[in-house]
């Protein structure tokens, strides 16, 4: 099984991106191919074709999904349909594999059941160990130690059988930052993949908060609302968001934040999402059977 790397870059973190490609290089295995997006800016020194690593220098920031599909784009094969790989890394370029046996786990991973579709690695803070519960992506995160099988994964630490994009597309280049990885996940569950978060491929990564971002708190709503309008049968759309402005109430965010949600949430009904295709009410139970009903 062949594997690729995507890796998008602001240019701001030099030496962690240095580090992160030389832990790619240490796999086990056959090589890893990498292409390195920069958002906006110039990349020099970066490409090393002898390594197997490619640049790719935008010009300007496509946000997340917009920097990785650029990525993904850069595996297809020139000329005819189809990957030049059969599944991709999507690594934060602040993070680094742990482990040298990442990528060949990925591929026994992938290789053992043909309906495994993406896989999310653990997160953890390279000096604590410490995983957040926010990288645990399931409802019961109390244990970030345990596997299993999950409803969505983490944006900065997976890989995706390039089967997936091929069947159900790319990530949403219209959400920037935020939601993007549900969107994807919703769309390959529909589609009959599975997905499983895995504790023994680690991403040392730092211990951060969502909310640094300046456009948290407007994004992470707007992008809610498009999540539900793109994905969820229409019944469960205003359960799915009455939800979660319960819970942003009850967490008590400060005013400036709660004007930026609730400027979030109302762009999210007025400005196009892109394409709605609502889940099958089966892919409602699976949800429902794994732990995570579309309603949260």
């Amino acid at each position: 099984m062949r594997l690729g790397a995507v890796i998008i870059t602001m240019g701001n973190r030099p030496d962690e991106l240095k580090a992160l490609l030389d832990s790619v290089a240490r796999q086990e295995g056959d090589p890893v191919e990498v292409v390195v997006v920069g958002q906006g800016v110039g990349l020099p020194g970066i490409a090393d074709p002898s390594a197997g690593i490619r640049t790719v220098e935008l010009p300007e920031n496509l946000g997340i999904p917009g920097g990785r599909n650029v990525g993904i784009e850069a595996f297809r094969t020139a000329g005819r349909d189809g990957f030049d790989v059969d599944a991709l890394l999507f690594l934060d370029d602040d993070g680094l594999l742990e482990r040298t046996d990442t990528a060949e786990l990925c591929r026994q991973a992938f290789a053992e059941d043909p309906r495994l579709g993406i896989v999310s690695f653990r997160i953890a803070d390279p000096d604590t160990g410490e995983t957040q519960r926010r990288h645990v992506p399931r409802l019961r995160a109390s244990d970030p130690l345990r596997s299993s099988r999950v409803t969505t994964f983490l944006g900065g630490a997976n890989a995706v059988r390039t089967a997936v994009f091929e069947q159900v597309g790319a990530l949403p280049a219209e959400f920037f930052y935020a939601h993007e990885e549900t969107d994807l996940a919703w769309r390959a569950l529909d589609a009959g993949w599975l997905i499983d978060y895995r504790a023994d491929m680690v991403l040392l990564h730092p211990k951060t908060a969502p909310s640094r971002h300046a456009v948290y708190h407007r994004m992470v709503a707007r992008n809610r609302v498009w999540l539900a309008r793109r994905n969820l049968p229409a019944p469960l759309v205003p359960v799915y968001l009455g939800v979660w402005m319960a819970l942003t109430l009850v967490r008590k965010p400060s005013a400036p934040a709660l004007k930026a949600w609730f400027g979030g949430f109302r762009e999210g009904w007025t400005v196009p999402c892109g394409p709605r295709r609502p889940m099958k009410w089966r892919t409602v139970w699976r949800l429902t059977r794994l732990g995570r009903p579309p309603v949260i």
